[in-house]
């Protein structure tokens, strides 16, 4: 989803910082785009570090100029039932998926206050706010990123920054075919498992990255001009509307 995300706003004409820890998978990124003529520029950086993300985020400024606009799309999804879980893995989801928003988001508005401009859009997921089999942490942390952004959101509005958040749903990404192989998570996630309560998906597909992307740049866009604060659901009705 970050690729996609990042590859839609270089299409658009932004120049786009790409943020990860994986910095052989950065470069790979940056490189595409810039093949193609896009302006994207790698910066490694582990966002579970606040010193780390303050570092970055001037080094990015410096370079880059202003930071505009943020797009919160790291994450890790860590798997198990609540009784079974480790300490290290709901540890680590939260540091990645919650800590990890906090601390860039904290980073990069506060650097868009005093320019009195800016927009920020979380990627979170429609698990936080519908209950998940063996999903406890992941669902738990986005929840908690999804209320985050909304304070984010109303805190901020007075210096002009809007904050929104994007619910994907099943998504054509690894981190969806690392449940299972690439078929049966398609075919599980769009016919349901009505052993684990869950529904399937009404469209009948799973979404493509792009789908994710395209919501993320409405929210950033000057057609959104009037929306913060919003959580916006792109899971073809896997949730029923909730």
């Amino acid at each position: 989803m970050g690729s996609a995300v990042a590859e839609a706003l270089a299409v658009s004409g932004a120049s786009v910082a790409l943020l990860d820890r994986d910095a052989d998978q950065l470069a790979v990124v940056a490189k595409e785009l810039t093949e193609a003529g896009r302006r994207a520029t790698a910066f490694p950086v582990d966002v579970t570090s606040s010193e780390e993300v303050d570092a970055v985020v001037e080094e990015v400024e410096d370079l880059l100029g202003p930071v505009d606009r943020l797009v919160n799309a790291a994450g890790v999804l860590r798997t198990g039932r609540i009784d079974r879980f480790t300490d290290e893995d709901w540890q680590t989801t939260f540091a990645v998926n919650t800590s990890g928003v906090f601390h860039v988001s904290r980073a990069v508005v506060r650097r868009m206050m005093p320019r009195r401009r800016g927009a920020l859009v979380t990627i979170a997921s429609n698990a936080a706010g519908t209950a998940r089999m063996e999903m406890a942490a992941y669902a738990a942390s986005k929840a908690a990123v999804s209320t985050f952004t909304k304070c984010l959101g109303l805190e901020s509005a007075e210096y002009g920054i809007r904050c929104n958040v994007v619910a994907p749903g099943s998504t054509s990404t690894p981190m969806l075919t690392s449940l299972w192989s690439e078929e049966a998570a398609a075919r599980a996630s769009i016919e349901g498992v009505p052993e684990a309560f869950r529904v399937g998906i009404p469209l009948g597909r799973v979404a493509r990255p792009r789908d994710v992307a395209n919501a993320v740049l409405f929210l950033l866009s000057d057609e959104a001009a009037h929306i913060t604060m919003q959580h916006l659901t792109v899971d073809g009705g896997a949730a029923l509307g909730a």
